[in-house]
């Protein structure tokens, strides 16, 4: 369809929590197809219906890393049903241009979804693979969280935000993580998946 506006870090909207979908209506088919387009256009893994300016429940995934193995995933009304493990991840935000930082993560996920035809499905990743954090962060945007929220480093991250002219880690929003962080710590790091 096209190639949507992506709402940048310092937007309110990207803190609110959004709405479930009632009903997978053109206007929702249309919505993932800007989804796609959009994250295609820019070269991202994932991309939350809240980053285009929809207040709903949708994100769409690819971690193919060539055309030839493209994956897209869609997930409208997910839910998390299972988290375990931790891993460091270094991410960015196609809503925070060019920054990233270290990040929390659980190392395995459990989400369950409906398609864009409407049928549920479930699907896990594991051994803390770019699908399971990409999952994590685009779930966290239909929650108002950021992957800042989950930052390793609070001053490493703000150096990082005002390098790139955006705004600092707002403390009330850091999550509480002491047993990921520890978990992290204690095991060794692994090469990407």
């Amino acid at each position: 369809m096209s190639v949507k506006k992506i709402v940048k870090y310092g937007a309110s909207s990207l803190r609110v929590k959004s709405k479930e979908v009632h009903k997978i209506s053109k206007k929702v088919q249309i919505l993932v197809e800007d989804l796609y387009d959009t994250l295609y256009a820019l070269n991202g893994v994932g991309l939350a219906a809240p980053q285009i300016g929809e207040n709903l429940r949708v994100f769409v995934v690819d971690v193919g890393t060539d055309p030839k193995t493209m994956n897209p995933i869609t997930f409208i009304n997910p839910k998390i049903l299972k988290k375990e493990g931790a891993v460091n991840s270094y991410e960015g935000c196609l809503s925070f241009p060019e920054a990233y930082t270290n990040v929390r993560r659980y190392k395995y996920v459990k989400i369950k979804a409906l398609d864009i035809k409407g049928r549920p499905f479930i699907l896990e990743a594991d051994e803390g693979s770019l699908l399971a954090r990409c999952i994590q962060h685009e779930f966290d945007h239909l929650e108002g969280v950021l992957f800042i929220d989950h930052c390793r480093n609070r001053f490493e991250a703000d150096k990082v935000l005002t390098e790139k002219g955006l705004d600092p880690v707002n403390a009330d929003f850091l999550l509480d993580e002491k047993e990921l962080e520890e978990q992290i710590q204690n095991n060794p790091p692994q090469e990407e998946k």
